[in-house]
């Protein structure tokens, strides 16, 4: 009897630690992204080829979730820039509490884009802020073009889709307009990228979106006002 109760309770204490470090983000100018799929879609990997793509001395850090090992950590750590690993435990999403932890020994002064990599779920994640700008969802063409009628949540939470693994096309039957529509049923306005980390196809997409918002998070703080 007590189950509904509790949950409003954590997701209000959720919310509360995400509006906060929303501010700080916003205060720093940091751009904040929240990257959710299911297992596989390939999230580790466009972050790996997106920090590849970064000079040296670009302003970026990942953090990354998992319910064990850190595998995924030591994976992007090759790139150079900061890495940290959230090891859930047991739990299938991240919370604002996880994300304020893992921050504590990073100056936020010292970025301007922190890139969010969830534990593979479509489910979970999508209930949980974490004082991102914006959440993104991953979706490969070796699931299901429905994937967004039957996980509306996510994909109408999203600002962008991105769609993975397009050089398996020929190989799968993964009708990609029908993914499309899906996903616009559910979200109109939603931003839509197709990509393939292995042959880099769409990859110059995928920077230009990331830049083109990273300039907004700077343009916002250099137009704030000085208390």
């Amino acid at each position: 009897m007590n189950r509904v109760p509790l949950e409003k309770k954590v997701l209000s204490e959720n919310d509360r630690i995400a509006g906060e470090l929303r501010e700080r983000f916003r205060e720093h100018g940091v751009l904040c992204l929240n990257l959710i799929s299911s297992p596989g879609a390939g999230k580790t990997l466009l972050l790996e080829r997106t920090l590849e793509s970064f000079a040296p001395g670009t302003r970026v850090a990942v953090l990354t979730g998992d319910i064990q090992t850190d595998n995924d950590a030591r994976r992007l750590a090759r790139s150079g820039f900061p890495v940290r690993q959230i090891t859930t435990g047991g739990a299938c999403h991240l919370d604002a509490r996880m994300i304020e932890r893992a921050l504590t020994e990073w100056r936020l002064e010292d970025l301007d884009l922190l890139l969010i990599e969830n534990v593979g779920n479509l489910v979970c994640p999508a209930s949980y802020d974490l004082g991102e700008a914006a959440k993104i969802v991953v979706l490969s063409v070796a699931e299901g073009e429905d994937k967004p009628l039957k996980y509306p949540s996510i994909f109408f939470k999203s600002a962008l889709l991105v769609l993975n693994k397009i050089d398996l096309l020929p190989y799968v039957p993964f009708r990609i307009e029908e993914a499309r529509e899906n996903a616009r049923r559910v979200h109109p306005e939603m931003e839509i990228i197709e990509v393939s980390c292995t042959t880099g196809e769409g990859l110059d997409v995928w920077r230009q979106w990331l830049e083109a918002r990273r300039e907004a998070a700077r343009s916002e703080l250099r137009e704030a006002p000085v208390c």
